[in-house]
């Protein structure tokens, strides 16, 4: 029996006991919605380290956090007299190296993508058997109350069987925010749409082919990419489209940030505030509509992607610290599928089209 909307819920997970927590990394991200996050949820952040002491300091400050380290070994030894989980959010390059030095049977969230390209992804999830580690990766997406939200109504059938899915982004985004992208091989799929990839595996599972061309702005040529389309080919019922434009310069009056999911029975919209004029950003909404004639419907949802997300992906790791047998769907498994998707969307890339004869 589908369930009336209004008796849903659709908060991030949290754990029956919050563990401690130490943050390896003080950069926007962390200050901008791991700490914010932490603070609603109620989870004690001990202490943070980053090579520039200053900026652990400042952040330190800012959040009450009450142990600043000067050297990565001495968080680590803090984290490991404290039971602590370690928060990894630095770029996705150095973290096998920093997974190398954790002790064996530590618990690490770290922050995505799961490295650069997969033979870092491979290496990672090496470590994390090797040193049993009880590990997850940040793609806080398909945390957001929305996109639990969206699940919900799909699980429980309120629009069928899913046949086609579309990912629209028409924004001009402030790349300046995150200097270390400019010069990267690899950045708009790997830093960006990894998450829209991501959350669609969470709703639809893996495809079995990818077709993607990304490429570079003239305007924005010290970026590798900015504009991306993909297709995930997950057979001849199912239509998935992704189409990313990072460069649209033109006011805010015709921004798009929008996922569309139709089923046979009806359909669910998504808009994604918060890639609308970011950081700053504008409300989300979900709507949806079922072939009961009574049109479009929105879904009223607390919070948002940032910082709420942030709350689940380190919740759902907390509880399985609590249950090894709980399905926490931001495992270190479930990040690798979704690099394993990236790793072919950037070979398709290479690969190219089927050239026009004429």
């Amino acid at each position: 029996m589908v369930k009336n909307v209004s008796e849903m819920t659709y908060a991030p997970v949290t754990p029956d006991n919050a563990k401690n927590i130490v943050i390896i990394g003080a950069g926007g991200i962390v200050s901008g919605a791991h700490l914010p996050a932490y603070k609603i949820a109620k989870y004690p952040v001990k202490g943070i380290y980053d090579i520039d002491f200053e900026k652990a300091k400042k952040v330190a400050e800012e959040n009450d956090i009450p142990n600043v380290f000067n050297t990565l070994e001495e968080i680590i030894e803090f984290g490991v007299k404290n039971d602590a989980v370690y928060d990894i959010a630095v770029p996705a390059s150095v973290l096998g190296d920093i997974l190398e030095k954790l002790p064996e049977g530590a618990a690490v969230l770290m922050q995505k993508p799961m490295g650069e390209n997969i033979e870092q992804a491979n290496r990672i999830m090496k470590i994390c058997k090797e040193k049993k580690l009880t590990a997850g990766v940040n793609f806080q997406l398909r945390q957001a109350p929305y996109m639990i939200a969206a699940r919900k109504l799909i699980e429980d059938g309120v629009i069928g069987e899913i046949v086609d899915i579309d990912w629209r982004v028409v924004e001009l985004h402030p790349w300046y925010l995150w200097s270390f992208l400019f010069g990267l091989p690899r950045m708009e799929i790997l830093y960006h749409s990894i998450h829209y990839i991501d959350a669609i595996r969470s709703i639809v599972g893996d495809p079995d082919k990818v077709f993607s061309k990304t490429m570079p702005h003239p305007k924005m040529e010290n970026l590798s990419q900015t504009r991306t389309a993909i297709i995930m080919d997950y057979g001849d019922t199912l239509r998935v489209n992704l189409h990313i434009n990072h460069c649209h310069d033109y006011a805010l009056d015709y921004q798009e940030s929008t996922l569309k999911i139709e089923g046979l029975k009806g359909a669910i919209r998504v808009t994604l505030g918060l890639i609308l004029d970011y950081p700053t950003g504008r409300p989300d909404k979900l709507e949806y509509i079922t072939d009961d004639g009574k049109g479009w419907r929105e879904v009223e949802i607390q919070g948002s992607w940032f910082p709420e997300a942030f709350i689940g992906t380190m919740g759902g790791l907390m509880k399985k610290i609590e249950n090894p047998n709980y399905n926490y769907m931001n495992s270190i498994e479930e990040a690798y599928k979704t690099m394993c998707v990236v790793e072919s969307c950037y070979e398709s890339n290479e690969i190219g089209g089927l050239k026009v004869k004429y």
